[in-house]
């Protein structure tokens, strides 16, 4: 058993209140590491990668905004039941079928950290049309650099081109 699945053995098995001062504790922990360790501002994205609710509450108690998620399924559900000031982060793979629904959905969606095309892109500035989207909804491109085929990202030329960059 690796040490990571062990950890999470562990906290599963405490009570309710000591694995709320255990997520409280590491999340302060973390956030003076980084604190000590860069003098420019930086964002905290906790990954809630099955993570139940109640843990992802008690990290959100303890100040925590920012969640990044990688299934949609798990967020749309996380996202109903958890806070509406919950920045989410969308960071798994995106398929062009379901961004769309990942925007109509998810409407404290913050930002979405793997748009590998413009189809992709087009597809979720379509949604966030469709639900009249008053916020802008930031995205990453994912830029395949080294030229590999194996690697699904958008291609140097396409993503510089204007109506990619001309964006607020």
């Amino acid at each position: 058993m690796n040490s990571r699945l062990a950890a999470k053995l562990i906290i599963r098995s405490m009570s309710s209140q000591s694995r709320q001062q255990h997520i409280s504790s590491s999340l302060s922990s973390v956030l003076s590491t980084i604190h000590n360790a860069s003098s420019s501002p930086v964002r905290l994205v906790a990954v809630s990668k099955y993570i139940p609710p109640e843990d992802i509450q008690c990290a959100y108690s303890a100040g925590q905004r920012h969640f990044g998620e990688n299934y949609i399924q798990e967020l749309v559900q996380k996202a109903e039941t958890l806070p509406d000031d919950i920045k989410w982060h969308f960071i798994g793979a995106l398929q062009s079928n379901k961004c769309k629904m990942l925007v109509e959905k998810v409407k404290n969606l913050w930002c979405v950290e793997t748009v590998d095309s413009e189809k992709k892109a087009r597809l979720l500035e379509s949604g966030a049309a469709a639900i009249e989207r008053k916020d802008t909804l930031k995205v990453f491109i994912q830029v395949n650099t080294s030229g590999e085929q194996r690697i699904f990202s958008a291609s140097m030329s396409l993503t510089f081109r204007e109506s990619w960059t001309s964006a607020g």
